[in-house]
């Protein structure tokens, strides 16, 4: 009997470049790494298309940094996204502070407002002379 559990994993079967692998992924995770591969595939394919028959490798490897030029645009995008998310963030909460602020002053001056009027009428309804 053995002890421990043992960790389950998933096979998945592709093709990249007219090569078939067999890769090893997480339990539900074979459609994602399928259609990763089909995308792979297909910029190999295109580059084959436009460069002609230069070598499996160099595909490969031509399709990899594009695909690493494309991740970095987006993190680069991301990071900007985010900084900018960050500002508005922080603008916002600076445009709180000021409404609140504004409400109180307005409130205040509601208040004095009212308790002049309050001694004014009180001042009208006196004694007539």
């Amino acid at each position: 009997m053995a002890t421990g559990s043992a960790k389950t994993s998933a096979h998945v079967s592709v093709t990249i470049g007219g090569r078939a692998f067999r890769l090893a992924c997480n339990p539900g995770d074979e459609p994602h790494l399928e259609a990763l591969a089909r995308d792979v595939d297909a910029r190999i394919a295109d580059m084959r298309k436009s460069f002609g028959e230069i070598g499996d490798q160099r595909l490969v490897v031509m399709a990899a940094l594009t695909i690493a030029d494309e991740l970095s645009e987006t993190k680069r995008t991301l990071a900007a996204l985010e900084q900018r998310a960050a500002v508005a963030i922080e603008a916002e909460g600076a445009a709180r502070e000021e409404v609140e602020e504004l409400n109180r002053a307005i409130a205040e001056a509601l208040g004095e407002a009212t308790h002049r009027i309050e001694n004014l009428a009180s001042a009208l309804a006196g004694p007539l002379k």
